[in-house]
């Protein structure tokens, strides 16, 4: 029998290949990088020592089921710490609320030690082997990510790789002068390269934060700094910044957490006349970075967060080389962007060319996060290339879902927030909950019943939409209760610069309590529908995330179709995107081979009429 020794090498040796020659790419010419090989592999052994026995056989478990996460029982919860329950103790007291809600994953917003003041919402991270002391300590996230695995929960945190905060240890002893810290940042002695690279760069906070670059007077340096001031960019160029953020990851591995979510990862190498995102080198260090812990930690997941296009998306699975060797879960931003577009248009043509066009049936050992709203502003990532193959500008696209989210639009049903607008192309991007921007603040404000009964449709539309698409759907803190926008943030200073802490309220545990008495109130009814959608996916083999999803042309554009093909099963997912109702022929549903109804979302019988099956106002079915 195998022991503890003799795994660590078979596993070793399964991902050499995705080690080993990632790093001699990346840092063979260096003469600091056979000390760091050396040193990596001496932090692997040690980690994988140090491992916890439970840990180590949730390895050997997830080893034996890789699709573990892919099952259609997967279901995300995300929330601000003390916002939900105060603090990780409080955590512990909403378990039951979580469970009863299906929840098996738990992603906790930012609580690594950030910066003291302004932190971009815990982004900014001064030390991250450590938690935000208002939330507690890391024994206590040991504590609940044990409490969270007895419960069949598996536990997220945020891991930002772009960046520190200039309070991190690393960067203080860069600015006091120290060459080896200083050189694990990117420093320039005038302003002639950080111009030059300028000049392909894109501002990621034109309004808060313009330019990427910061001169700090007191020690005559300028320091790349992409997203704010406070933040300084690593040189993942020089491999001690691979080898010190791998042993971190290995570190918060063996403290439970179950998914390592890789923030702000497109922008971690830098090159002179490019947008410095998605460069090659960035996948050959996630690559590197996923073989460590699927070494060392073989159960963690890595989500890597980059918010781009569809098919610079896609290279965060890996492609080519890299196909099934690099992230685990990648958030499906064009699937929540193409959902707000569709519902504002009424018409799914442009959303079902997007899949259609760019988006594979099928992923390699990976699957999507899926997500209607989340803690981030919705920036409209609508090419001018698919704009232009329907028809239409995507310039002028993008300025009506700005001015719609707004509530500026006529007619429009959304209350949102304008939180960043780039003088130079005209793009703006909207704050706002998924409540608000769906039509129930307007609705109750003007106390109109039946706009109420078309929001609360619209929020059980999308929990449909991201239950059955295909990957793992993210649910955030509040949404299944509809809470709308939290327009308090005004009044906090260390708030009110920014539109994003619109969407961003205290956990209402009244409202839910409501909720949960007055079932057909509206919050009672977004509660309950959100229950029954994951209840019902919970049972429907057919969602698993490794079968294929293939968009299917119905004839009728206010409808979305697409087809899950299981082995032994095709589901047809139809979505009506208008108030009106819509029909589809009843032949096109006979040729998809449905000759006979049942409805795995309301897990009922349905009749399958010769001439047009019909669908209500925003309605949603899964036909089986």
């Amino acid at each position: 029998m195998p022991d503890a020794t003799d795994i660590f090498e078979l596993r070793l040796a399964r991902s050499a290949s995705d080690l080993w020659p990632m790093l001699d790419a990346l840092y063979g010419a260096d003469p600091r990088y056979p000390a760091m090989r050396d040193a990596l592999l001496s932090e692997m052994r040690r980690a994988w020592r140090a491992r916890p026995a439970a840990l180590k056989t949730l390895d050997l478990q997830r080893d034996l089921e890789p699709d573990w996460f892919q099952r259609p029982d997967m279901l995300g919860y995300v929330f601000y710490i003390d916002r939900f329950a105060g603090d990780l103790q409080g955590v512990h007291d909403k378990l039951d609320y979580l469970s009863g809600l299906g929840v098996t994953y738990v992603h906790l917003m930012p609580c690594l030690k950030p910066r003291p003041g302004d932190s971009d919402g815990g982004y900014s991270v001064m030390d991250y082997r450590k938690i935000n002391p208002a939330y507690g300590s890391m024994r206590d996230l040991e504590a609940l990510s044990t409490a969270l695995r007895a419960r069949g929960m598996s536990l997220c945190i945020d891991m930002v790789l772009n960046h520190t905060a200039k309070e991190h240890d690393w960067a203080v002893k860069a600015r006091k002068g120290d060459a080896a810290h200083r050189d694990m940042y990117l420093f320039f002695d005038d302003a002639t390269l950080p111009r030059a690279y300028e000049r392909t760069l894109i501002e990621i906070f034109p309004n808060d934060a313009p330019g990427s670059f910061t001169h700090y007077p007191d020690i005559d340096q300028w320091v790349w700094t992409t997203f704010n001031e406070h933040q300084w960019d690593l040189n993942w160029a020089n491999p001690r910044v691979f080898l010190e953020i791998a042993k971190i990851m290995l570190f918060l591995a063996n403290m439970g957490v179950d998914v390592l979510r890789l923030d702000a990862v497109a922008f971690m190498w830098k090159r002179m006349g490019t947008r410095c995102q998605s460069e090659p080198e960035v996948h050959m260090i996630l690559r590197a970075l996923r073989a460590v812990t699927r070494v060392c930690a073989a159960c963690v997941l890595h989500l890597e967060e980059a918010i781009v296009g569809p098919a610079e998306m896609l290279s965060y699975f890996g492609r080519g080389e890299h196909d099934g060797r690099e992230g685990n879960l990648a958030y499906h931003n064009n699937l929540m962007v193409q959902f707000w577009g569709a519902l504002a248009t009424r018409d799914t043509g442009l959303m079902s060319h997007v899949l259609r066009t760019h988006f594979p049936e099928n992923l390699t050992n990976a699957t999507y996060a899926t997500y209607i709203r989340c803690h981030d502003d919705i920036g409209w990532a609508i090419t001018d290339e698919d704009a232009g193959a329907l028809g239409f500008s995507g310039a002028a696209h993008r300025a009506y879902l700005s001015d719609f989210y707004e509530g500026i639009f006529p007619g429009s049903f959304a209350r949102g927030a304008l939180f960043q607008a780039n003088k130079t192309t005209g793009d703006k991007r909207i704050s706002g909950s998924f409540a608000s921007l769906a039509g129930l603040e307007r609705a109750l404000a003007e106390g109109d019943a039946h706009a109420v009964d078309l929001a609360v449709q619209r929020m059980l539309l999308g929990n449909a939409l991201i239950a059955s698409h295909g990957g793992v759907p993210l649910v955030y803190m509040g949404d299944e209760v509809a809470l709308t926008n939290d327009y308090g943030y005004l009044g906090r200073p260390e708030h009110c610069h920014d539109s994003r802490w619109i969407h961003r309220p205290a956990m209402d545990w009244d409202r839910v309590a409501a909720a949960m008495g007055d079932p057909d109130s509206p919050q009672g009814r977004v509660l309950a529908g959100t229950r029954h959608i994951y209840a019902r996916r919970k049972a429907t083999h057919a969602l698993h995330g490794g079968f294929a999803c293939r968009i299917r042309d119905t004839g009728n554009p206010a409808v979305l179709a697409f087809q899950r093909i299981a082995p032994a099963q095709v589901l047809v997912c139809l979505f009506n995107f208008s108030e009106h109702w819509q029909t589809i022929p009843g032949q096109w549903l006979r040729d998809q081979g449905m000759t006979r109804g049942h409805d795995a979302l309301s897990d009922g019988r349905i009749e399958l009429p010769d001439d047009e099956f019909p669908l209500p106002p925003l309605g949603r079915v899964w036909l089986s």
